[in-house]
């Protein structure tokens, strides 16, 4: 039996490429998006109550990462990429229907005259324009488990970078943009394959190409240019 999906938002967000986004959500809170509904959606009353809750689960479509193929293992950015994991104990972008879950936090409802009611969102790690199919409240009695192991992630916070980024090129950022930036470069945006000293990087984010160099645990942003 086929089933069919169809998006009811797409995502507004800083990053117009897949390279340098957050591997999880909510590891850099300083990100700001915007959920933008579909027409047949914009009917103010789906969201009637949903102010009453800090957090949501968004599921939507890893967009760039679409195959006719799949995979039963994966190799995760977190364990080097040389290691494989069985692709249901990973959120790797490669799956049999290329989901996604992420759990933002929700800052605000807006009405707009253009686009309807759109949600304002903080922590989210997905590109600009990805489908969303499907948003719901996180529930903190039910979806938060204290104790609950993190597998392979539990050493997460061990991979943080330190970033060392010019005043002046800091700058030539919007001022709120700069905490965003220097968090999501903290969590070393490059491929686990890619990781030769001194080659030049760049990061899309906000309208501005950040190219940046790492050397051990240092990474150190070089130029900021307006794309």
């Amino acid at each position: 039996m086929d089933i069919t999906i169809r998006p009811i938002a797409r995502m507004r967000s800083d990053f117009p490429t897949k390279f340098g986004i957050p591997r999880q959500s909510g590891l850099v809170e300083e990100l700001r998006s915007t959920i933008v509904f579909e027409p047949e959606f914009r009917n103010p009353d789906t969201l009637r109550g949903i102010e009453g809750f800090s957090h949501l689960w968004l599921i939507w479509q890893f967009s760039e990462a679409v195959r006719d193929n799949w995979s039963p293992t994966v190799r995760p950015p977190r364990l080097g990429g040389n290691t494989r994991m069985g692709v249901f104990a990973t959120r790797s972008p490669f799956r049999p229907n290329n989901l996604g879950l992420s759990c933002v936090k929700l800052l605000g409802v807006e009405h707009t005259g253009d686009q309807g009611t759109v949600l304002h969102v903080a922590g989210a790690d997905l590109m600009d324009g990805t489908p969303i199919f499907d948003i719901k409240p996180y529930i903190p009695y039910s979806d938060s488990h204290p104790g609950a192991a993190g597998g392979f992630t539990d050493t997460a916070s061990d991979f943080l970078l330190e970033v060392l980024f010019p005043e002046e090129l800091l700058a030539l950022l919007p001022a709120d943009k700069r905490d965003a930036a220097k968090a999501v470069l903290s969590h070393d945006p490059r491929p686990s394959y890619q990781r030769k000293p001194g080659r030049v990087y760049g990061l899309d984010f906000a309208g501005f190409n950040i190219r940046f160099t790492v050397d051990g645990d240092t990474l150190t942003v070089q130029t900021v240019e307006t794309l």
